[in-house]
């Protein structure tokens, strides 16, 4: 049988994609032309194509990883919109105290993503985080996530969204001690300037983080309410991690 044009680059874009989706780590050009021996100008247009739609995306060094739509919409049919689901009544309440928007965000690969959000009861508020893809240097989500370890640390240099992002991966490294040790993050203007976040880790069964629980703001509001709003967090965390240990046992959320 005769294999048409058409038919031929979708094979062959999703060869590119199988290989990136597939691999341990990033995957780099030259790599992807060599295994699939494809030439290099058919290589770049196919990526390119890829990366256009969000079904590949490019790490600091360059080489190929599966992309934000991966992460965003695994989580449609698996345990954590169970999960989710479970944790809303402790997102409300942290809502109602803070005022805030409140996010449950959990680690896929080396992302970040939203499962869970209340929103904030002001006027000036945070936007909708659900199906936003944020570099997790610059969330304080993503920084509980890499002090313990639930995702793999960056290296070199990091993107920069404002004068305030956390340049390289040993600023980066430099925080997390510092997280640790108080038990939650903060960002202020790290994603943009006059929004500002904290959050805090929930446990898994293991007593792994899993999870982070956190909210968002105006620098405005929130700046002056670090200390205070970091704690609150803490124990709503420590309960969250409560409510959902029997539940992650049984369906064996990892």
């Amino acid at each position: 049988m005769t294999t048409t044009g058409g038919t031929q680059s979708i094979d062959r874009a999703a060869q590119l994609l199988t290989l990136v989706v597939e691999a341990d780590g990033p995957i780099t050009f030259s790599e992807l032309a060599d295994e699939t021996g494809l030439p290099r100008s058919t290589t770049s247009r196919l990526l390119a194509a890829l990366e256009a739609n969000r079904l590949l995306e490019r790490s600091a060094g360059g080489a190929y990883r599966s992309g934000a739509l991966f992460a965003l919409y695994a989580t449609r049919h698996d345990p954590w919109s169970q999960i989710a689901r479970l944790a809303d009544p402790v997102l409300r309440r942290v809502g109602v105290e803070t005022g805030e928007t409140v996010n449950l965000a959990i680690p896929r690969g080396d992302s970040v993503v939203q499962i869970a959000q209340v929103d904030s009861t002001y006027m000036l508020s945070s936007r909708d985080w659900m199906q936003v893809a944020v570099p997790p240097h610059c969330s304080a989500l993503g920084k509980v996530l890499y002090a313990w370890h639930a995702l793999p640390l960056p290296e070199g240099a990091l993107e920069q969204l404002t004068d305030r992002s956390l340049a390289t991966s040993e600023a980066l490294r430099r925080q997390l001690t510092g997280i640790r040790r108080r038990g939650f993050a903060v960002t202020s203007s790290e994603l943009e300037i006059g929004l500002d976040a904290i959050a805090a880790p929930v446990r898994g069964p293991d007593g792994d983080v899993i999870a982070a629980l956190g909210v968002s703001g105006p620098s405005t509001r929130l700046g002056r309410l670090t200390d205070r709003i970091g704690a609150e967090l803490i124990d709503h965390a420590e309960t969250l991690s409560r409510v959902l240990r029997p539940r992650m046992r049984k369906k064996g959320v990892a």
